[in-house]
């Protein structure tokens, strides 16, 4: 959906993905940190980094923080501790994403506000009290470690729909990444695929909210 297709009365939830949504994501940061810790350049951690299994069990809560950094230990080549892991993966978060805080203002004075991320309880601990303000506009947060459920599953989405009480149809959706507009759609939501905060600003014009 683009916000052309929007109009004034087609929704009575907003949802939105957190990470390149409303906050500002830079894992080269993680990269760096780790690189500095371990001696090693960043191009030798990039190259090895994937999101495997591993990565989708430690965002659904499966598996410990611990158990995660082993891994990463493993298949980056890098023998740093888990609190020097900790520090990188928490350097990521680069602030508020570029004119969203004033539209998420604008957005929850006409409409509840909830957001739903694929994330881990570090970046969780991190996030909830370094943006408390930011993250106080919404009226609730689904995040993938709490519920057993990450984006794209349809399991996910039709979760975080019962769970606000409100029609799928009747529910905006914001995402950054393709497959997750893709498989909210599936699941009967409208979906706004963001790749900058002017698409937020232009859907909400479209809803009516200036």
């Amino acid at each position: 959906m683009t916000p052309a297709s929007l109009a004034p009365g087609i929704a009575d939830a907003l949802l939105f993905d957190l990470g390149r949504v409303v906050l500002d994501i830079d894992f080269s940061k993680a990269v760096d940190r780790w690189a500095a810790h371990a001696g090693c350049q960043p191009s030798d951690i990039i190259n090895r980094f994937v999101r495997d299994e591993t990565y989708r069990h430690h965002e659904i809560g499966r598996i410990s923080d611990a158990a995660y950094f082993e891994s990463l230990r493993a298949s980056l080549g890098i023998g740093i501790s888990d609190d020097q892991f900790l520090e990188g993966w928490n350097a990521i978060f680069a602030g508020a994403m570029p004119g969203i805080v004033p539209l998420l203002a604008r957005a929850a004075s006409r409409m509840p506000l909830y957001a739903f991320s694929n994330t881990n309880r570090p970046h969780v601990a991190h996030f909830s009290k370094a943006y408390a303000d930011l993250l106080g506009h919404f009226r609730e947060i689904y995040l993938s470690s709490t519920i057993g459920l990450r984006k794209p599953d349809a399991a996910a989405y039709d979760h975080v729909v019962k769970a606000i009480g409100v029609p799928a149809p009747r529910i905006l959706f914001f995402d950054d990444l393709a497959e997750n507009v893709e498989g909210a759609r599936a699941r009967g939501l409208n979906a706004v695929h963001v790749k900058s905060s002017d698409d937020v600003a232009k859907a909400l014009a479209a809803l009516g909210f200036r």
